[in-house]
């Protein structure tokens, strides 16, 4: 996945620094001990930073089950929008926005997220509206398709779920939310998954089910995109191949119940002459699913199984 040509062309009119190097690795430091964005570099973010998720949310973002009757949408509500990525992710699927508005506790932030948002050929992103207020204190609008993108990892994990709690109280179709891969990530996912289905959500992806999530213990549920790297990303992290696996957790929560159609590949699938095995979430639990080889129709599908896609062994 590759970013949008406009928001290409806004990066790479952003002089990276000197230090940018030191700046992007000190910048993914933070993050990874589950820091918050304040006081950070933001040249060291928009080189750095901004591009990985945007694929991420991407893909979270075309995965709930269908149908789909709330989509496509037409307001967006971006809650901890940062430079504003999700929303870039969001517009380039849903030509149907048509409102958006951001909003951000950091001023730098919504004057980033402004200011490419101007460099955009959407005139939904052209209009958008960008509000400063935090988290804890939501603004009072409402949208079919909320999207906090790396945003519960900016709270202690204690208060994710309240928060989620919060922003589906003020959606009106389509709840995502979108976290680091890591096992603090997913902490918050979790927390906001069993929060939500007691507000009485409907969990659209990645679980085809409600039942209790069944990734425990140390283990964390999470998925990767891979996003083309500028010239620019690959020096300040200090890189040698032109992409990025980047690591994201998310939960999809819908206010209309979505048809089941399979159930969700947790690990990559594994070929081998015998079979091809990969992990199932399922309302049972977490499950082994082995297809042999001489199950010739089963095993051509499970070829193209993908890490993150589904099964449904009746197919």
């Amino acid at each position: 996945m590759t970013l949008p040509p406009f928001l290409v062309a806004a990066l790479d009119a952003h002089p990276d620094g000197p230090s940018a190097r030191h700046a992007a690795r000190a910048l993914s430091t933070r993050y990874r001990e589950g820091e918050t964005s304040a006081a950070i570099d933001l040249s060291a973010y928009l080189t750095a930073r901004l591009p990985p998720p945007y694929p991420a949310v991407g893909r979270a973002r075309d995965a709930p089950r269908a149908p789909r009757p709330h989509l496509p949408p037409a307001a967006l509500l971006d809650a901890g929008c940062g430079p504003g990525t999700a929303s870039f992710a969001a517009v380039a699927r849903f030509t149907s926005l048509s409102t958006i508005t951001q909003f951000d506790n950091d001023p730098r932030f919504l004057d980033l997220a402004r200011e490419l948002a101007a460099a955009s050929d959407s005139q939904a992103l052209k209009n958008a509206r960008q509000v400063r207020a935090d988290l804890r204190q939501l603004p009072d609008t409402s949208a079919d398709l909320t999207i906090a993108a790396y945003t519960l990892a900016e709270l202690p994990e204690t208060e994710a779920a309240a928060i989620a709690a919060a922003l589906w109280a003020r959606t009106t179709g389509l709840l995502l939310i979108v976290e680091p891969g890591t096992p603090r990530g997913f902490a918050r996912i979790r927390g906001a998954r069993h929060r939500l289905i007691a507000e009485g959500a409907a969990i659209a992806a990645p679980c085809g089910h409600e039942a209790s999530c069944p990734i425990a213990g140390s283990d964390w549920c999470h998925f990767t995109q891979r996003l083309a790297r500028r010239r620019a990303h690959m020096h300040a992290k200090g890189a040698t191949v032109p992409f990025e696996d980047e690591p994201y957790a998310y939960l999809a929560a819908s206010c209309m119940t979505p048809r089941a159609t399979g159930h969700r590949i947790l690990t990559p699938p594994r070929v081998e002459k015998p079979a091809i095995s990969f992990d199932l979430c399922t309302p049972e639990g977490r499950c082994r699913h082995s297809i042999a080889s001489r199950d010739r129709a089963h095993y051509k599908r499970a070829k193209k199984a993908v890490w993150g896609g589904t099964w449904s062994s009746g197919a």
